[in-house]
């Protein structure tokens, strides 16, 4: 699956000239920076694992993303300053993240007031908070490992448990891609759906 950002970022302000991020452990190799990030970030999703902290509101997903990338980037946390496109779709206008971060508040309301039992409805408002809060992708990086946790923790409220990320399964991946890829909400409910319990 095709997988192209484009940044508009003249000033170099997370990269290097060569599209290295710059980081806190002043890695210069790609690779190297790849399997420290990963080493690191599931680190920190084990601990939000084992000690879930409670969605306030959209502005969580800013406590999560540091969660997650404090030990890689200088940034984690912070919303992105540079707009984002994939395979020629841009993402939300980084000079109206108030507006879609007060519309996430809005869905993330709508969720908590679907019974528990309703899990049919409760898959389809997560699902349409997952596509709303992939579309605004806040961050410069680290937006989908972000995302999941944030779907994660939102389930949890339920009493439900819900990974989109189990290990070395393709089919779930691959359904949550192109779901997001494509702002399918039909295929995240579905998927949402079937893991949730």
């Amino acid at each position: 699956m095709e997988n192209s950002y484009h940044y508009i970022d003249p000033e170099f302000k997370y990269t290097n000239k060569n599209g290295l991020l710059y980081n806190l452990a002043n890695i210069k190799d790609e690779k190297v920076l790849l399997a420290f990030e990963s080493l690191k970030v599931a680190k920190r999703v084990e601990e939000l694992t084992e000690n879930p902290f409670k969605i306030l509101d959209s502005h969580s997903l800013l406590k999560i993303h540091h969660h997650l990338f404090q030990d890689v980037y200088e940034w984690a946390g912070q919303v992105r300053t540079v707009n984002i496109s994939k395979n020629g779709k841009p993402f939300f206008n980084g000079e109206r993240f108030q507006n879609g971060f007060q519309y996430i508040d809005t869905l993330i309301s709508e969720y908590r007031n679907i019974k528990k039992s309703n899990r049919l409805e409760l898959a389809k408002k997560l699902a349409e908070i997952l596509d709303n809060v992939n579309y605004l992708h806040p961050f410069r990086e680290g937006n989908g490992r972000t995302q999941r946790e944030f779907l994660r923790l939102l389930a949890l409220e339920k009493g439900l448990h819900l990974n989109l990320n189990p290990p070395d399964d393709n089919n779930v991946y691959n359904r949550y891609m192109k779901g997001t890829i494509d702002s399918d909400v039909e295929i995240l409910s579905k998927l949402i759906l079937e893991l949730i319990y």
